[in-house]
């Protein structure tokens, strides 16, 4: 959207400044993320009376009348009408009452690739839209539609895009990504095997994937991959099988335990990030200890608890046994405080190591930070001609903000 209205003549601005438009860009994957979105309209209200605020994405696909009663929104936009975005604020006329212009998802839609522009450090390239996956607690498929994806030809033809803008790194994102390939009769370990091929990014990472769609073939194309990078993120949501069965995901906790092994046995210092849910209808005491037992079992680097949300039209929504919101809390600060105990765990490992570092552009304090191969954040003292660069960087200290300090190995190999 911004690389978009940036062409017909826009100037992107910070959310935090005075603007003639709004996007909000919204998420409705649980309650809270609705709320953030409601947030976000007040504050570009409030700053300026005379803005034309839009509302698009998932929120603004489930719920367009409830966003049309809020204070302050002019535009409501579902995810299909959202790459018309000039169009609409084109024709808008903001005199009349909120418009809102929302697809239903259930109908066939297309695929509208995007990636994101303007930061030559990483690009972000969607490869896979929606989800046929039915699990009972999640509006994506309401919000989304079906599973869908350009050609290969045309997705490599996006990343050469951005490798001509000197981009290092290209993070693959999507719904499902792993379920790549349905609509175009392909598949995720063909898309791989293209993109390896492409000449100027240097480095390729894979989002979010899940267990059961994380192939051997997958695993072995990135070990042996010169591109792809040594970082998996991976969603478990619970270490107990009854809770799963609730949940309609599709694999046992065996199955999850097996794809970290594997991926352990041919690429040990992988980054392994794994998304949990916290307190589904019908997690108990014994169930949720049975998840931290698990979760202490897994060789991974980190967690991300979300506390269970009930969402409107999922089944998750009227199932019975509701765990009280108390006990959610405590549970996910449980989690969490695993987290960052693998997370420190993982970062301890590799001191002593060096490893190539992408440096960001932010300099905060007289540092500048990045990330290695492996998801590791280091900080290193700021030399011009650093930012964009990818630099040998030995592992010194753990610090206790998640991060490592470390010292470069070639100083003298900086190019501004």
């Amino acid at each position: 959207m911004a690389r978009t209205l940036k062409g017909r003549g826009y100037e992107l601005v910070d959310f935090n400044e005075k603007a003639d438009v709004y996007i909000v860009n919204s998420c409705s994957v649980t309650a809270k993320a609705d709320k953030k979105s409601e947030q976000a309209i007040r504050k570009a209200r409030n700053r300026n009376q005379q803005a034309t605020v839009v509302m698009v994405g998932c929120y603004a696909q489930l719920q367009p009348a409830k966003i049309a009663g809020l204070e302050g929104v002019d535009l409501i936009l579902g995810n299909d009408e959202k790459s018309r975005l000039p169009e609409y604020l084109e024709q808008f006329d903001k005199t009349r009452w909120p418009e809102p212009h929302t697809c239903p998802a259930f109908l066939d839609r297309d695929f509208f690739p995007a990636y994101s522009h303007g930061d030559r450090t990483r690009s972000f390239l969607k490869v896979q839209d929606g989800c046929d996956y039915r699990c009972s607690y999640c509006t994506i498929p309401l919000a989304r539609g079906r599973s869908r994806n350009q050609s290969i030809a045309s997705t490599v033809n996006q990343a050469r895009e951005i490798a001509q803008g000197g981009v290092k790194e290209i993070i693959l994102t999507g719904v499902n990504i792993g379920d790549f390939g349905k609509s175009t009769h392909e598949s995720f370990t063909g898309l791989i095997r293209a993109l390896e091929k492409i000449r100027g990014i240097e480095r390729i990472r894979i989002s979010s994937i899940e267990p059961n769609l994380l192939s051997d073939e997958i695993i072995d194309l990135v070990a042996g991959s010169g591109k792809f990078l040594p970082h998996f993120h991976i969603p478990l949501q619970s270490g107990s099988d009854e809770i799963l069965g609730y949940m309609r995901r599709r694999y046992k906790r065996e199955h999850f335990l097996r794809r970290i092994q594997s991926i352990r046995e041919k690429l040990p210092s992988a980054f392994i990030g794994v998304d949990v849910i916290v307190g589904f209808p019908g997690e108990d005491e014994h169930r949720f200890i049975q998840t931290m037992n698990f979760l202490k079992e897994l060789d991974v680097s980190y967690y991300h608890a979300f506390s269970f949300s009930s969402r409107p039209a999922t089944p998750a929504y009227t199932m019975e046994k509701e765990v009280p919101a108390n006990i959610i809390k405590e549970r996910s600060m449980e989690v969490q405080q695993l987290a960052e105990e693998k997370k420190e765990d993982f970062y301890r490992k590799h001191l002593g190591q060096s490893r190539r570092v992408l440096f960001e552009n932010m300099i905060q304090n007289g540092n500048i930070q990045g990330f290695t191969d492996n998801y590791i954040r280091v900080e290193i003292p700021y030399m011009p001609g650093l930012q964009g660069q990818i630099q040998e960087v030995y592992l010194q200290d753990y610090h206790k903000q998640g991060m490592i300090k470390g010292s470069l190995l070639k100083q003298q190999s900086i190019q501004a």
